[in-house]
């Protein structure tokens, strides 16, 4: 399982988390944040269109080689030695590619349209594809977070086919009875819900009727 801790390492566990091209990065670069600060390895992915979203929303310039990528994100981040690993788009010796060493988690933060569309037809012409090809084949849990709107019907058929597989579909839709004060509180509102299926603790969101719990 995911959550438990790793035998012979300092990590609670290992999850992957992939960035594509969507609006949203903030939401995946919180994810990486929360779940780094909470003792877990994260394997991770940035598609080409992801390093163009973060300088438009984030004014972040994330380098192009995974190694570089590797270093900021762990410096940034506070990371532990090799608590984020970085793969690159055609890195096809990644443990993600391959059944015997993906972790059992997988979560696409924001997931663009194109990338949800792949994975429903198995593509795998990239490493983000083919991990989640891996988990879907593998039976683990992948979460997907599409940010669009409005969504197509070629959208909407795409997810009801993954949903049918056992994906979850989460859009990047915040509530707001928890009464946001500002961006980073909608952020939070979204991750605190990819963390609750991850089966991960966190304080970021207090569940609907449960002080100090995560929102449902």
């Amino acid at each position: 399982m995911s959550g438990a801790q790793l035998p012979g390492t300092p990590f609670k566990g290992t999850f992957t988390v992939a960035v594509t091209g969507a609006s949203g990065f903030q939401y995946g670069y919180r994810l990486l944040e929360v779940l780094v600060a909470a003792g877990y390895q994260v394997f991770v992915m940035v598609s080409k269109a992801a390093h163009v979203v973060a300088v438009t929303e984030a004014d972040m310039k994330l380098p192009a080689q995974a190694a570089k990528l590797q270093q900021v994100l762990s410096e940034n981040l506070n990371a532990a030695p090799d608590q984020i690993r970085v793969f690159g788009r055609e890195d096809w010796m990644a443990p993600v590619a391959s059944g015997s060493g993906s972790p059992e988690h997988m979560v696409v933060c924001p997931c663009s349209t194109g990338t949800l569309s792949a994975i429903a037809t198995g593509a795998s012409n990239n490493l983000i594809e083919r991990a989640a090809d891996v988990v879907l084949k593998e039976q683990k849990k992948l979460i997907l977070v599409p940010r669009e709107a409005p969504f197509s019907t070629i959208h909407l058929e795409n997810m009801l086919k993954l949903s049918r597989m056992g994906v979850v579909i989460l859009p990047a839709a915040p509530g707001f009875y928890h009464k946001p004060q500002s961006v980073n509180d909608m952020v939070d509102f979204i991750v605190a819900r990819i963390l609750s299926h991850l089966g991960v603790e966190q304080s970021l969101m207090p569940r609907w009727g449960r002080e100090g719990s995560t929102p449902d």
